[in-house]
């Protein structure tokens, strides 16, 4: 694998994580419960989108094989997605939605707060921009964890039963493959050990502040790095891609 290969794949990685959860998220629109948080998760989901569309525009460049960042978003099948699989899960109730958005929202501050370091300018600049979009996303969704966590007894259930079942899914954020290792060592990758430390330890302090317990002994989900997924990613690819599939010389 060359390094071009390897950029392309890392980039596309997060790219496509960011795709999938802002599509989640924009399911929401109209849904929320309440105004003021209808707008704020509409907000987040169209922050999260524009950062996948700056990825994507990079990946096509990298590539550089006539695909536009259109056809990297809507063009390519389950199996080509290397997405973060807790992206694609079904939101649930709103405490399952939240409590996933705490997770990546913790993961991304320290992911991209390392990865404004890289040697690669475009991808440092893309951190720059997102760690402070970032920053208000994880403000609020630790907010709502913390809410529902100290609030009622049936609040603090739902927001632990929604860790527990996402819990298996965290140790996904930081696998690293041979894509990793190559950049790494060029000075372009972030180490994900070291930005698991980090998130480890913020996750601990937000769970004890919402008087949440941690899952213990869970097997961790893996496989996105390879292009495997939960049955949930070829119906959101589904509804996502029927335009554009349907009508892919239309202009808009």
């Amino acid at each position: 694998m060359t390094t071009q290969e390897a950029l392309f794949q890392y980039t596309l990685r997060i790219a496509d994580t960011n795709l999938i959860l802002g599509q989640r998220l924009s399911e929401w629109t109209g849904h929320g419960p309440f105004l003021e948080e209808d707008l704020a998760l509409t907000n987040i989901a169209l922050d999260i989108t524009g950062a996948a569309k700056s990825l994507y525009e990079y990946a096509s460049t990298i590539e550089n094989k006539g695909r536009s960042a259109d056809d990297l978003a809507y063009l390519r099948n389950d199996r080509q997605f290397l997405n973060n699989q807790i992206t694609e899960l079904p939101n649930g109730d709103y405490a399952m939605t939240i409590m996933r958005q705490a997770i990546v929202d913790c993961f991304d501050f320290y992911f991209y707060s390392e990865l404004t370091k890289s040697k690669d300018e475009t991808l440092a600049g893309i951190a720059q921009k997102s760690i402070k979009e970032v920053t208000y996303h994880l403000r609020h969704s630790s907010s709502w964890v913390e809410r529902f966590g100290d609030g009622t007894e049936e609040s603090h259930t739902r927001i632990q039963n929604a860790l527990n079942e996402l819990w298996q899914y965290t140790g996904e954020l930081f696998e690293m493959t041979e894509v990793d290792a190559l950049l790494i060592k060029v000075g372009i990758a972030v180490d994900l050990s070291k930005v698991k430390d980090k998130w480890q330890k913020h996750m601990d302090d937000l769970l004890q502040k919402s008087t949440l317990e941690k899952p213990e002994n869970v097997f961790m989900q893996t496989g996105s790095r390879k292009g495997i997924h939960t049955e949930h990613l070829a119906f959101i690819l589904a509804e996502m891609q029927a335009l554009p599939r349907m009508y892919p010389d239309a202009k808009w």
